[in-house]
C-alpha cells in the first residue's frame, strides 16, 4: 500500500496525457477539465453500507447525538427489552460501529437491501 490518494494518481495520469491531444483525437482541452471536475466532485469508491432501518434512524438523529453519544446510547440499548427491529438496529450499529462511524463522517452511504445512495442534507 502506497501513501498516495487515489486524487493523485489521478493527477499524475492527467499531467502525463494532457499534452497528447494526438491521443484524445482532437478533443478540446476543456472535455479534460470537465473529466477532471466530475472526478474530483465524485462519491467514494468504497461508500459505508449499512440497512435501510440503520440509516434511517442515522438521519433521524444525526443532529441530536455526537457519534461517541450516539454509538454510546446504541450499544446502551442492546440488552433493553424493544421489538425485535430496535433489538437487530442496535445489533448491528454495536457490531458494526466502523460502517457506522464512517457513514456518519462522510454522510453518505449505500442501502444494503436496495443499492441505492443516501446523502444527508448539509447542515445550514
Amino acid at each position: 500500500m502506497s501513501n498516495e490518494t487515489k486524487w493523485e494518481v489521478f493527477e499524475a495520469v492527467w499531467n502525463r496525457l494532457a499534452g497528447y491531444q494526438v491521443f484524445f483525437n482532437g478533443w478540446p482541452r476543456e472535455t479534460l477539465y470537465d473529466y477532471k471536475k466530475r472526478y474530483s466532485a465524485a462519491l467514494p469508491d468504497d461508500l459505508p453500507v449499512i440497512p435501510k432501518e440503520v440509516g434511517e434512524y442515522l438521519k433521524r438523529y444525526k443532529l441530536m447525538f455526537t457519534l461517541f453519544g450516539f454509538l454510546r446510547d446504541a450499544v446502551s440499548r442492546i440488552d433493553t427489552p424493544l421489538d425485535d427491529l430496535n433489538q437487530t438496529k442496535y445489533h448491528w450499529i454495536a457490531n458494526n460501529q466502523n460502517t457506522f462511524a464512517r457513514a456518519w463522517v462522510l454522510g453518505v452511504w449505500r442501502v444494503e437491501e436496495t443499492g441505492e445512495i443516501v446523502k444527508l442534507e448539509a447542515e445550514k
